[in-house]
């Protein structure tokens, strides 16, 4: 198979793993609030996104049986049944089929990623994967601008019914694109990797405060994101505003954030990254505080919004790099994957509180309260800085 062949079956399978993100994550708490949900409910759906965080428990079974096309097809297949049904359930009042029903759709959609993400690894051969990894990220954005931005802008025209809908009939056209994709013959009685080096890596004095920076640096900005399209909702704006503004923009805003913030840790090191962009990536919360409390024109979220895109892109990018700075390279993915899942772990059961936080504090207060979460892991750096110092660029060192 020919590198062009290669390329254009990540963009559809990477544009089909993209596309459950902007329908949980930004889709999601506009159509619950706007049908009367309430915010600690809004905030428990936080639990939903768990299989992304834990999908490493039953990632060997993938391995294990049936063909990547058998597990990529199924999981599409049942994210567009989810999505055909969705809209025959009310949605103003949570029960088990639609709790159910919104957990099939986040299994099925953690699923597909494992046998995805491995799919792309077959075959990827060297020398390919700056051109695979660079398409796959470009289609997941694409699905992710769709998905989420797209859906809640048009359904300010059409209402989301029709567009679940159109949703779950792509889903259902990506499977049957899916299982047309070429099979790859794997190598057999491929050796695994110990486990032991991971265990003595696990087991170093500096993982304790390796780990609560991990737990903690981002915890802020994530209770933040949390509740910032219900309060979009709550205070009027309309769904094309919603979309267009604190989606679509706000994904592109993140990204050349990202991509300044990667400048950034180039120039000056990881730790300087940390500090500085996660002092920005705090102080940018405030601007949600004032849009929640001072009398400020209408128009003030769109800066807020922009402001707090941009820094989570900086903070990422940051937090990212030291991520990767962490891991030793023979056992990089296992090290990676054990990192991201304690992020996000963290993220996930945090947020479940978030509404309950909005119900119990209002707005203001409670977005003053996540800038505040975001201090404890700064302060964890100065602990952290004879782990960060020697992984200093060197650029940073000869300007």
């Amino acid at each position: 198979m020919g590198l062009r062949q290669k390329l254009f079956w990540i963009a559809v399978l990477y544009f089909a793993e993209g596309l459950p993100f902007g329908l949980v994550y930004d889709v999601w708490p506009v159509y619950f609030r706007t049908h009367g949900v309430s915010l600690t409910a809004i905030g428990l759906m936080s639990l939903l996104s768990l299989p992304w965080t834990l999908k490493l428990l039953w990632a060997p079974a993938v391995d294990r049986w049936g063909t990547r096309q058998h597990w990529i097809v199924g999981a599409l297949v049942m994210l567009g049944a989810c999505s055909l049904l969705l809209p025959f359930l009310d949605p103003g009042t949570p029960n088990a089929p639609l709790w159910g029903c919104l957990l099939l759709f986040t299994l099925a959609s953690a699923t597909q990623d494992v046998a995805i993400d491995a799919y792309a690894v077959d075959l990827a051969l060297p020398g390919e994967e700056g051109a695979i990894n660079g398409v796959r990220v470009t289609a997941a954005r694409l699905a992710l601008l769709l998905g989420g931005g797209g859906t809640i802008t048009l359904a300010g025209f059409w209402g989301f019914p029709p567009l679940f809908i159109a949703t779950g009939l792509l889903f259902l056209f990506l499977a049957g694109l899916a299982w047309q994709s070429p099979r790859v013959i794997l190598a057999k009685g491929r050796s695994r990797a110990s486990l032991a080096p991971v265990f003595r890596w696990l087991a170093r004095p500096a993982m304790l405060p390796i780990l609560s920076f991990t737990l903690l640096f981002k915890l802020g900005d994530s209770t933040l994101g949390r509740m910032v399209k219900p309060f979009w909702v709550d205070r009027g704006y309309t769904l094309a505003e919603i979309g267009l503004v604190s989606v679509t923009l706000g994904t592109v805003l993140t990204i050349l954030g990202a991509l300044a913030g990667g400048w950034f840790v180039s120039r000056f090191g990881i730790f300087s990254g940390l500090l500085w962009l996660g002092l920005g990536q705090m102080v940018s919360n405030l601007g949600y505080v004032a849009v929640a409390v001072l009398p400020l024109p209408r128009e003030s979220i769109y800066l807020a919004s922009a402001l707090e895109s941009f820094t989570q892109g900086l903070g990422t990018a940051a937090f990212l790099s030291f991520l990767m700075a962490q891991c030793e390279k023979q056992h990089a993915a296992t090290q990676y994957a054990l990192l991201s899942a304690t992020f996000a772990l963290s993220r996930d059961l945090v947020g479940a509180f978030s509404g309950l936080g909005v119900d119990r504090l209002g707005y203001g207060a409670y977005f003053a309260l996540t800038t505040a979460l975001a201090v404890p892991g700064l302060l964890l750096l100065w602990p952290l800085r004879k782990v960060l110092t020697p992984q200093t660029s060197p650029s940073a060192s000869n300007p």
